[in-house]
């Protein structure tokens, strides 16, 4: 089992990871700025921002960075995930970083959604630093670092209404999918299935991976 520290654990994408790590017998670290209503058996809760990233890294086997730039942390996360591949590096843990939709392609060496200019615009902000977030790791991420920046589909949050998980998932790498009916979804446990399953069997190493029905 793997000792994983999870940034922004009380979040939509980190809460279900926090659950489906704990119920897979791992020793789970949830860092955030709020502790849970409902905390999970066994979870170590830690609370505390980003910055305080490095009490909770050190000893962690994997690194997980479930963070959105909102509430007031919009143009950090670039800055944030740099200092934490840094700590993941020196300490020899994997880092896996939850991203979005919007660096996926619409299909083989098209540009990313992110890199288009008909996002719409209450997304467009979002989008564009979350991207960064995955140039700044192709770019210029530590040479020993294990990383993996993982994207949901289109429709994946608390705002949306997925109904009971699948139980299944279909895996690409950097382009969208979606089912026959066009639709890109996933729901938070299936997407926490998906990310556990490649923590405990690794299929990919410095790149991007995306995970929905």
């Amino acid at each position: 089992m793997s000792t994983i520290a999870v940034i922004g654990g009380t979040g939509y994408a980190g809460s279900s990871i926090v659950k489906e790590a704990a119920s897979r017998g791992h020793e789970v670290i949830s860092l955030s700025r709020s502790l849970p209503v409902e905390p999970v058996d066994g979870v170590s809760y830690v609370r505390g921002t980003a910055a305080d990233a490095e009490q909770v890294v050190a000893g962690a086997d994997i690194v997980i960075g479930a963070l959105s730039p909102r509430a007031g942390t919009e143009g950090t996360l670039v800055a944030t995930y740099t200092k934490l591949a840094d700590l993941a590096a020196a300490s020899g843990a994997r880092l896996i970083v939850v991203g979005g939709f919007s660096s996926l392609r619409p299909a083989p060496g098209a540009p990313r959604f992110a890199e288009g200019d008909d996002l719409p615009p209450e997304f467009a902000a979002e989008a564009t630093e979350g991207n960064s977030v995955l140039t700044a790791l192709s770019t210029s991420a530590p040479e020993n670092l294990d990383w993996l920046f993982v994207s949901p589909a289109a429709t994946f949050g608390a705002y949306t209404e997925q109904g009971e998980p699948r139980g299944t998932y279909r895996t690409s790498t950097d382009v969208a999918l979606f089912d026959a009916e066009g639709n890109s979804a996933i729901e938070g446990a299936d997407f926490a299935r998906a990310i556990l399953d490649e923590i405990e069997k690794p299929t990919h190493h410095r790149s991007q991976i995306h995970f929905a029905y």
